[in-house]
């Protein structure tokens, strides 16, 4: 028979272990620990979670998300600890990936060295941008998957290097669909539309939707708005319409992701599958 002392440090040892494994067993992650990847977390919902000793928002539910930027060659720490104090830690290394390189020829010289004017109109315009990616909302669209938001051929893919006219050029963080214009652009995810602009001067029509947790998709180059800044929208609703608009060199669409600021691949983002 086990003496009280000796009893009560076995049950102790057992909380422990039991502890732990209830941690272990709820730090769920995507397993795409590319560059330029969005992963999304499971845990009970009362543990908190860090990344880099930076707390993450984790839902009611127990969702959370983080990414890796295109360049990213640093390790990440996770630490996930529950209500009783007991941590777990995983080390997250993001996989290098190879971009693609892609020339475009004939850009006019007011577009490659734009005026004053249009330097200033730039700002403002990022300045609206930045304001809305700022959004940290408890959406959690985020973690319920995505689909494409047209169907259509990629023509232009996140990450590649882009040269104007021999001129090398930041990369491409967009997923670009041919299209016609008018073609329907829809939610990927259920969100809230934060921004809309018709005439941005680089991206001309430009639309954010809010996902959640700083999640968020950007079109780019649209035509036309079915929704307004506040509206509510659904996975798979009509939102917007392809175009041209800003300095486009035809009609297509320019599906952005974000984690904030960082930007992200949508390729990525589509083969993200839900935790059930």
């Amino acid at each position: 028979m086990l003496k009280p002392r000796s009893l009560l440090l076995q049950l102790s040892l057992m909380a422990t272990l039991f502890s732990s494994q209830a941690i272990a067993a709820e730090a769920q992650l995507t397993e795409q620990f590319f560059q330029g990847a969005l992963i999304v977390g499971k845990t009970a919902p009362e543990n908190t979670v860090t990344l880099n000793g930076k707390p993450l928002k984790v839902s009611k539910h127990g969702d959370y998300v983080l990414g890796f930027s295109r360049d990213e060659k640093t390790n990440s720490k996770l630490v996930i600890t529950n209500a009783s104090g007991m941590v777990e830690t995983k080390i997250l290394k993001p996989l290098k990936r190879e971009y693609k390189i892609q020339r475009v020829e004939g850009i006019a010289k007011k577009i490659m060295n734009p005026n004053k004017k249009a330097i200033s109109r730039v700002g403002q315009d990022n300045k609206k941008i930045r304001a809305a990616r700022k959004i940290d909302s408890e959406l959690t669209a985020f973690a319920q998957g995505f689909i494409a938001p047209i169907d259509g051929i990629i023509t232009g893919v996140y990450g590649s290097q882009r040269y104007y006219n021999g001129v090398p050029k930041t990369p491409h963080y967009g997923l670009d669909y041919a299209g016609k214009t008018g073609d329907p652009v829809k939610a990927p995810a259920d969100g809230e539309v934060l921004l809309y602009v018709p005439d941005m001067f680089y991206s001309g029509g430009t639309m954010i939707i809010d996902h959640g947790h700083g999640v968020s998709s950007t079109f780019l180059h649209l035509s036309d708005a079915y929704v307004k800044v506040g509206d509510t929208v659904k996975q798979g609703q009509l939102v917007a319409a392809v175009g041209a608009s800003g300095r486009a060199t035809g009609p297509h669409l320019d599906w952005r992701i974000n984690w904030f600021n960082m930007r992200l691949d949508p390729a990525l983002v589509l083969k993200l599958k839900p935790f059930t």
